[in-house]
C-alpha cells in the first residue's frame, strides 16, 4: 500500500495530521493536473492553476464533509471532479451580468478581430457531461479524467482499473456522444 493510500485511510479514520502529511505527497501531481487543465482554457483567465489546486484541496479534505477514500485512484478522480466543478462555477459566474457577462476583456496591444468561443462552452460541456454520467457513468469518468484532469489514456486506465483499450473505447464513444449532445442543444437554442 502506498504512502498516499495509507494517509487517505488515516484521513478517513479522523487523523487530524493526515491531511498535513498528504498534501506534500499529492500537491505536485494535483498542480500538474490543474496546469494541464488551465492550459486548455482561453487566455486571460483570472483563475490560476495554483488557486485551482488550493480550492480543490479545500473541497477534498473539508472536515465538515468527511469522505471515505478507496485509494489513490478514487482521490484523484474526486480531485478531477472538484476541479471541473470549480471551473464550471467560475464560467457560470463570468456569464452573469453582475460579473460582466457578455463583455469581453480586450488587451489593447494585441487587439484582433476574431469570433471568440462562447463563454458558456464550459457550462455546455459540463451539462452534457452530467447527462452522459446518467447514461454511461464509466465513460463520464474517463472524460472527467481526460478533459478536466488532463490525464493520458494510460493514466486513466490505471486510475480507473480498466484496460487501456476500454479507456480508449469509452473516450472515443463519449467524445462523439458529447459532440452530438452539445450540437443538438446549440441548434435548438439557435432556433428558439
Amino acid at each position: 500500500m502506498s504512502d498516499v493510500t495509507q494517509l487517505l485511510h488515516a484521513l478517513d479514520a479522523g487523523d487530524p495530521k493526515a491531511a498535513e502529511q498528504l498534501l506534500p505527497l499529492v500537491y505536485e501531481e494535483l498542480r500538474k493536473l490543474a496546469a494541464a487543465r488551465m492550459a486548455q482554457e482561453k487566455p486571460g483567465q483570472t483563475l490560476q492553476a495554483t488557486a485551482l489546486v488550493h480550492e480543490a484541496w479545500l473541497r477534498l479534505v473539508n472536515p465538515e464533509d468527511p469522505r471515505l477514500w478507496n485509494g489513490r485512484g478514487h482521490f484523484f478522480g474526486a480531485a478531477a471532479e472538484a476541479m471541473r466543478r470549480i471551473l464550471v462555477e467560475s464560467a457560470r459566474r463570468k456569464t452573469r451580468w453582475r460579473h460582466g457577462g457578455g463583455l469581453q476583456r480586450a488587451d489593447l496591444e494585441g487587439v484582433e478581430i476574431a469570433a471568440p468561443l462562447p463563454e458558456d462552452r464550459l457550462v455546455q460541456v459540463s451539462e452534457a457531461l452530467d447527462a452522459l454520467e446518467r447514461e454511461a457513468p464509466q465513460a463520464a469518468r474517463v472524460v472527467k479524467l481526460r478533459y478536466f484532469a488532463g490525464l493520458t489514456q494510460e493514466q486513466v486506465a490505471e486510475t480507473l482499473g480498466i484496460s487501456l483499450r476500454t479507456a480508449e473505447r469509452h473516450w472515443t464513444w463519449a467524445k462523439a456522444w458529447l459532440f452530438q449532445r452539445i450540437r443538438a442543444e446549440t441548434q435548438s437554442g439557435n432556433s428558439a
